[in-house]
């Protein structure tokens, strides 16, 4: 009898148990799936769907193009997944190409995200916001470039004293603004499929008409709407932290982003049943045309969610870009100075200071679209160097346990895209900016000379005495 009991309570513990770790890797899963939909979905989907339907020139091409795009970072997300639970590092693309091709492209990965990809991402959001803020201001016209420069200046700013000042109340802020930009996207998804079932769906006819399809132009297309999907990679930065990233990374990845992709593809439907592609052209805010039309008289609700969106995303775009800095810096691959905290506020305020300084640089000359292409090839062109380094180790480093081995013609077809993607805007449509991205990321190698290959140390001493003397120190 005892025995019997001593049994049925074993199986009894054995099933709590088991139920308890379901219960826990389920939750693991679901904060995959939302570290995913949170990163990905910002300003992008506010701003990019004019620059499709611009390069593209009809609408049936172009939600071709949103779900083309959202397959792209799907098969993309999964070479990393095989890269992050191989090479099971933090850091994404740097130990990736640390390993497949040694310290120098490494680096330029490192330079190139501190200089180019990241402050220019953040100085896109920043122009993204103060466009919406301003459009209510002048109805039927755009409103003045000087007005739109001033505000992402000052968001720039805000942003960046905020992050410099208080982890704490960065937070806060943050998990306010995620919850903004989930709340106007149902407001516009729904929107949208109210008037679908009521039969406006008379701009859908001959979709396909009048567009304007080369390799030229549908690569610009995919330059805006990948900029939208971009942040697809973000798990690869915690995969030390997700319970089981072996089933939880892929699956995470599976869910996640064609889930991102049916409401981009959605939230493009809901544009057009409001809008000719003519009058999407015409916008100067997307969202806030469609509000206009749809929500009227609530129509404010639409540029006040998506400008706190934009500006949540900045401000996560800042926050966990700071700490690149830092780490670089702390590394040895950047100024010492950037690794230097505040003792009062325990922040990385000089690296922080450091990112947004140089995304004002972005701002001043630069205007969205140029700064989204300048971004998308910089961006392209590490993703598709990533993605070659995991065929690559296919090959030299057979030693390597992979517990996650996606197919061969997987990474094949990312790293083409990736050629094309770079290579035919430069050939259809050449543009100083293109040269001046290549320039800024191999102009790294001169610092890669000079401080890391030969460590000249004047610069680190310089900076860190003067550091010190201003309250800052080293961790």
């Amino acid at each position: 009898m005892r025995r019997c009991e001593f049994s049925e309570i074993n199986v009894t513990f054995q099933n709590a148990t088991w139920s308890s770790l379901r219960k826990e890797e389920s939750k693991r899963q679901h904060y995959g799936i939302c570290v995913i939909v949170g990163t990905v979905i910002g300003s992008g989907i506010f701003i990019s769907p004019k620059s499709v339907l611009a390069n593209i020139g009809a609408i049936g091409p172009c939600l071709v193009i949103w779900a083309a795009c959202g397959v792209l970072a799907t098969l993309g997300a999964l070479c990393f997944a095989e890269l992050g639970t191989t090479i099971t590092k933090s850091g994404a693309e740097y130990p990736y190409l640390l390993e497949a091709f040694g310290p120098i492209p490494a680096f330029l990965f490192s330079w190139s995200s501190l200089m180019v990809i990241k402050p220019s991402a953040f100085a896109i959001i920043c122009l993204s916001f103060a466009e919406y803020v301003s459009a209510p201001f002048y109805p039927g016209c755009d409103p003045p470039v000087v007005v739109i420069k001033c505000l992402a200046i000052a968001a720039i700013v805000a942003i960046t004293v905020l992050n410099s000042l208080s982890v704490k109340w960065t937070s806060y802020v943050q998990n306010i603004l995620t919850a903004t930009k989930m709340v106007i996207v149902i407001i516009i998804i729904v929107s949208g499929i109210i008037l679908l079932a009521k039969g406006n769906t008379k701009n859908f006819n001959n979709s396909f008409d009048s567009s304007s399809i080369s390799v030229g132009s549908i690569s610009l297309a995919f330059y805006s709407g990948l900029w939208a999907y971009d942040g697809w990679n973000q798990l690869n930065y915690i995969t030390e932290e997700l319970k089981n990233p072996y089933r939880n990374l892929p699956w995470s990845i599976i869910i996640g982003i064609p889930l991102v992709t049916v409401c981009y593809i959605l939230i493009n439907v809901s544009y057009f049943t409001v809008m000719t592609a003519t009058e999407l052209l015409q916008s100067q805010a997307v969202a806030v045309t469609f509000g206009d039309r749809v929500l009227y008289p609530a129509s404010w609700i639409v540029p006040l969610f998506v400008a706190l969106s934009a500006l949540g995303a900045a401000n996560g775009t800042c926050f966990t870009s700071g700490r690149l800095a830092y780490v670089a810096g702390r590394e040895g691959h950047m100024l010492k100075v950037l690794s230097y905290i505040s003792v009062k506020r325990l922040t990385p305020a000089p690296s922080i200071i450091f990112y947004g300084a140089v995304a004002f640089f972005y701002v001043l000359p630069g205007d969205i679209n140029t700064l989204i292409n300048y971004f998308s090839f910089a961006v392209w062109f590490f993703y598709g160097l990533t993605v070659l380094g995991l065929i690559v180790m296919r090959y030299t480093r057979k030693d390597l346990e992979r517990p996650i081995r996606i197919p061969l013609i997987i990474p094949f077809v990312v790293v083409l895209v990736a050629i094309v993607l770079v290579l035919a805007p430069i050939i259809s449509q050449p543009e100083l900016a293109y040269l001046y991205c290549v320039l800024f990321i191999f102009s790294g190698l001169i610092f890669y000379v000079l401080f890391i290959h030969y460590k000249f140390g004047w610069a680190q001493k310089i900076s860190g005495k003067y550091m010190v003397l201003c309250g800052w120190f080293p961790p």
